[in-house]
């Protein structure tokens, strides 16, 4: 019988150690909390009837209490060291029985990290297969139909989103050319993206602009009120901005509507702008800069609600820079839904690297484009928003930038795929 007390920082340390040195037959006698961590006591070969949770040997104590006793000892003495003993021995099994309940046994220990092994084991044997069936499936659907093959590769390399270059691919005939392939896939892709009017600009309306900070609304409104001037004279123009956390936003609208020589109002939020809207409503256009709150700001929908109920003539445009990730334009549409915009205008596209995750949002959302802002210039660079000249000019830039979509990223994004379009 071997007996030996260890200690560790913590349990599950102790229970280690006991294992690399007695294995994973050894039984926890005992354990307890001391300074620093646990102490726990172990032993192989073990005799609970023997030895104590500490590993006193219980006969030797009791040979050497009996040669400390008188010989004429009473009956109630012999009776109590008796009773000593058994309830010694009685701790001991109950010390025993406790460990094993608890779950303390080193062979239960290895078989949970070995399970643990076992099953990172079997992940890794997943993505290793599944890695391999997208390759088997990408270079079958190369083989059998390099058409699709390739414009995948091409609607890949506009930035498209992964759903919806599948979808189109899918469309194609059977026995199509690339060419006629090529020109049929950006014709859908336009088909899909809803254009608004140009009704601002020619009948007026209350346009309030939403949308992030930093994607140029402000912007935006001085390009759309310049148009009107040009248009239609400075009286039935007014300009308003509920932007009250912008240092010196303000300013700013008070200042364009000196330059454009119309009226500017600055309020504090949303909340005052049902009385204002009520005092223009002799103007036939109104032009409202908003807050730019972040997307994950918690007074954001509160904000947008109240600027949806503001007026039954307002209408709200989400206004999304091109320049922009994919994820982020995704989240932005999410984000300002409470603000019910009837539209959309997509700015910046002159600092865009890629527009397929513009035109990804443009088809999944259903919002339609209003105008395309694509410079600083005002108010030269805005134009009304034309599906054929957004989609030509993704392609165009893509051209430019060398965007490239090598076979590894293309197994990755349709191996799941590729069997249904084979």
């Amino acid at each position: 019988m071997k007996i030996k007390h260890y200690r560790a920082p913590d349990m599950r340390q102790a229970l280690r150690m006991v294992r690399e040195a007695q294995g994973p037959d050894a039984v926890i006698l005992s354990s307890r909390r001391v300074n620093g961590g646990v102490e726990v006591v172990a032993a192989v070969d073990y005799d609970h009837d023997g030895v104590d949770a500490y590993g006193h040997d219980l006969h030797a104590m009791s040979a050497q209490a009996h040669a400390s006793q008188p010989v004429e000892r009473t009956d109630r003495a012999a009776c109590t060291m008796h009773e000593d003993r058994s309830i010694r021995s009685q701790g001991v099994t109950d010390s025993a029985s406790r460990a094993r309940d608890q779950g303390l046994a080193i062979d239960a220990i290895d078989e949970l990290e070995r399970s643990a092994d076992l099953s990172e084991e079997l992940r890794a044997m997943r993505r290793m297969l599944e890695t391999q069936l997208a390759t088997l499936a990408w270079n079958d659907l190369s083989r059998r139909s390099p058409v699709q093959a390739e414009l995948l590769k091409e609607l890949t390399q506009i930035g498209l989103a992964r759903d919806l270059s599948a979808e189109l691919v899918a469309q194609m005939p059977a026995g199509i050319q690339l060419a006629e392939a090529q020109r049929l896939a950006l014709a859908l892709i336009a088909r899909r993206i809803a254009v608004a009017s140009e009704r601002w600009l020619d009948s007026g309306g209350v346009v309030a602009m939403v949308g992030a900070t930093g994607v140029g609304k402000t912007t935006l409104i001085a390009k759309l009120a310049a148009r009107w001037l040009l248009q239609h004279g400075p009286r039935s123009i007014a300009l308003i901005s509920t932007d009250s956390i912008r240092i010196g936003a303000h300013e700013q609208i008070h200042t364009l509507g000196r330059l454009l020589g119309v009226p500017a109002y600055a309020i504090d939020g949303a909340s005052e702008l049902a009385e204002l809207l009520d005092h223009l409503s002799d103007k036939r256009l109104v032009l409202i800069d908003t807050a730019g709150y972040s997307q994950r700001d918690p007074r954001l929908h509160e904000e947008l609600e109240m600027l949806a109920a503001a007026n039954e003539r307002l209408e709200t445009t989400l206004v999304l820079s091109a320049a922009a990730q994919a994820g982020a334009i995704e989240e932005a549409v999410e984000r300002f839904a409470a603000a019910r915009p009837a539209t959309c205008v997509l700015t910046k596209l002159d600092e865009a690297t890629s527009l397929g995750g513009s035109i990804s949002m443009l088809i999944r959302s259903g919002l339609p484009v209003a105008y395309l802002s694509d410079g600083q210039r005002v108010p030269e660079d805005i134009s009304p928003a034309r599906a054929h000249q957004l989609v030509a000019r993704a392609v165009e830039l893509a051209r430019k930038s060398g965007a490239t979509a090598d076979e590894d990223l293309l197994r990755r994004r349709f191996g799941e795929v590729a069997h249904a379009l084979a």
